[in-house]
């Protein structure tokens, strides 16, 4: 079959190895066209795959596209910056780390530095912003423009600081968040502690500790507490915005120890504010039964006792309360530090002067807080339990001495607050009476409860 004219004239110039149409360029340049025909080829009539399952992935650079404004936050010359994952009207938290400050935290969402000057500048709540602590949490808002719209952060549990951005102006408000009491019911036997007693009974450690402070003037919790011992209380759990937030006020408590009843209502008419008991007796007195809390005694009231170190006989006059290093100490009761020093026997000590010629003494501290001549209240921390002196472990030596006489501080009688009188204990009669009846079914209750 005779060839078309134009391949005749491709096959000559192909035996004309000095024309530029060579063998090599035609096979190169017939190569190019193949594969521009076949990969053509591939787009036009392979269909879409079923599956994910490929063997070759090929990644291919695509073209970058703006953020949309709708997710934009303040830049620092107020023009929109990308801020990723926030849509507008949602609130976003953040939690404040270790060393973060405010300023960081804008930075890092993308809110301008003048911004944040602004709002601190809007009066004294926003101006304390700047004393944020670890833990705090603030949220922010953005609008459909992708500004900031608000920010909020808590002041405490029941307010809120709110500052809004309309229009370019900004404006602070303090927002009360709504907390409601519910009036609950609890009791507990002490089997091994009272802070297992309380937790088995449903009570936050806190809780606890306020039922402890309550009876503290006429129980010393750390040496008088006995397996079988009971509590029944009655008291507020407090729910903000329809959940659960936190234990509130002990109402009313009875407390039985070693046979021993001791109740306690809550009473505030304005004048007159604590627990009392039953009768209009003030629970508080002039000084705590220990000046610490729950830990446990290693030596009481010994005036024949032999000396750990000394290997003597020599008294003991006074109460030793073993407990970990640096526990707090507290001052029995009100007075005026007559000596706060260091000495070979007594360590690091604190000596308190108290009216009607009573003089409490706490020796061995690892550090001490207060100083000669300084005036105290009863509860405040003068010092943290240590070792030195002669000491053979970390305790508190705990000395309550009366007109110059050392007196046992278990058993010692304590002085008393004035008991309510007249109109006020005509008042606390009516609340309390409601409070005790309800004590007293739940004594009873506790009690059936354990013959069964």
């Amino acid at each position: 079959m005779e060839l078309p004219g134009f391949i005749k004239t491709i096959n000559a110039k192909l035996d004309d190895d000095g024309h530029w149409l060579t063998r090599r360029k035609l096979a190169l340049f017939g190569f190019t066209l193949i594969l521009t025909g076949l990969i053509a080829g591939v787009f036009e009539s392979v269909p879409e795959p079923e599956s994910a399952d490929f063997s070759e992935v090929i990644d291919l650079s695509l073209p970058r596209h703006p953020a949309p404004a709708s997710v934009a936050a303040v830049s620092v010359d107020g023009s929109p910056q990308s801020q990723p994952g926030l849509e507008p009207g949602e609130w976003k938290s953040v939690t404040v780390r270790s060393g973060q400050t405010l300023d960081a935290i804008f930075r890092q969402q993308g809110y301008s530095i003048p911004l944040l000057h602004r709002i601190l500048a809007l009066n004294g709540d926003t101006k304390g912003l700047t004393r944020i602590r670890p833990g705090d949490v603030f949220d922010f808002r953005t609008d459909d423009a992708g500004y900031l719209a608000e920010m909020r952060y808590p002041l405490d549990e029941a307010r809120y600081l709110i500052v809004r951005q309309l229009n370019g102006e900004l404006f602070a408000e303090i927002l009360e968040r709504e907390i409601a009491a519910e009036v609950a019911e609890s009791e507990g036997i002490i089997d091994s502690s009272l802070f297992v007693a309380g937790k088995q009974a449903g009570l936050s450690d806190a809780m606890v500790m306020k039922l402890a402070n309550i009876f503290g003037w006429d129980i010393d919790f750390v040496l008088d507490i006995r397996k079988g011992d009971r509590f029944m209380l009655v008291y507020e759990k407090l729910y903000r915005e329809g959940e659960f937030l936190r234990e509130g006020e002990i109402l009313a408590a009875t407390f039985i120890n070693q046979g021993e009843r001791f109740q306690a209502i809550r009473f505030d008419d304005g004048d007159n504010h604590g627990y009392f008991a039953p009768d209009g007796r003030n629970m508080r007195k002039a000084f705590l039964r220990a000046p610490l809390n729950f830990s446990y005694i290693s030596s009481n009231f010994n005036p024949r006792r032999m000396h750990p170190v000394l290997k003597r006989l020599r008294p003991h006059n006074g109460i030793d309360y073993y407990a970990p290093r640096g526990t707090p100490v507290y001052a029995a009761g009100d007075g005026t530090v007559t000596r706060s020093t260091y000495s070979a026997a007594n360590g690091n000590h604190v000596f308190i002067k108290h009216a009607g010629s009573i003089e409490t003494k706490y020796l061995h501290f690892t550090k001490r807080l207060v100083k000669q001549g300084q005036k105290v209240r009863q509860g405040q921390t003068i010092g943290t339990v240590g070792s030195t002196g002669l000491a053979t472990g970390p305790h508190l030596h705990y000395e309550f001495v009366v007109n110059g006489v050392h007196r046992n501080p278990r058993t010692v009688p304590l002085p008393k607050v004035e008991p309510l009188k007249g109109g006020a204990l005509v008042a606390f009669q009516s609340q309390a009476a409601p409070l005790l009846t309800q004590l007293s079914r739940l004594e009873s209750a506790s009690l059936y409860a354990s013959r069964e």
